[in-house]
């Protein structure tokens, strides 16, 4: 397990579309770990491969506020949505900044685990969003192109 540089805007990659993963290698399981290690330490609560300088479609998402809740997304697709949510949204990528973004309040999500099991999963509020947030980087989209506004600089207590 490592720390991994996360990639800020303006590097090309985050511009880039992500590619399918075929199959878990050992090389797949150590990017997973490492993801996990460099979001908790960057005290995020969602990467993106892409985000590490990885083009593979694969997500990582942990809310909870112990960081005891890992989910792990392997070519997700958003497969039903609902709803709206209007609210402040920051990324790893685009440091102490934020900016008011729309996303729906609801979302059902396709993918496979770690284990390349299919799955889905229903998610609302925060959840949603960094679902809907991290899926947009595989698709190399960051969510400054949907910042209803400016962006606001985060002082450092923010």
């Amino acid at each position: 397990m490592a720390l991994r540089n996360i990639r800020e805007m303006g590097d090309s990659v985050l511009n880039k579309v992500s590619r399918e993963v075929k199959e878990i290698t050992p090389k797949i399981r150590e990017l997973v770990e490492d993801m996990y290690d460099t979001m908790y330490e960057a005290q995020g609560v969602g990467l993106a491969a892409p985000q590490v300088g990885v083009l593979k479609r694969i997500v990582v998402v942990d809310i909870s506020p112990e960081g005891n809740q890992p989910i792990t997304l392997i070519n997700p697709v958003i497969v039903e949505e609902s709803g709206s949510q209007t609210g402040d949204e920051g990324c790893l990528s685009v440091p102490n900044k934020c900016g008011v973004v729309t996303r729906p309040e609801h979302v059902k999500v396709k993918a496979f685990d770690i284990d390349m099991n299919e799955f889905e999963m229903e998610a609302d509020g925060l959840l949603a969003r960094a679902f809907c947030h991290e899926i947009d980087h595989l698709d190399g989209h960051l969510y400054v192109e949907l910042v209803e506004g400016d962006l606001k600089v985060l002082t450092e207590e923010e």
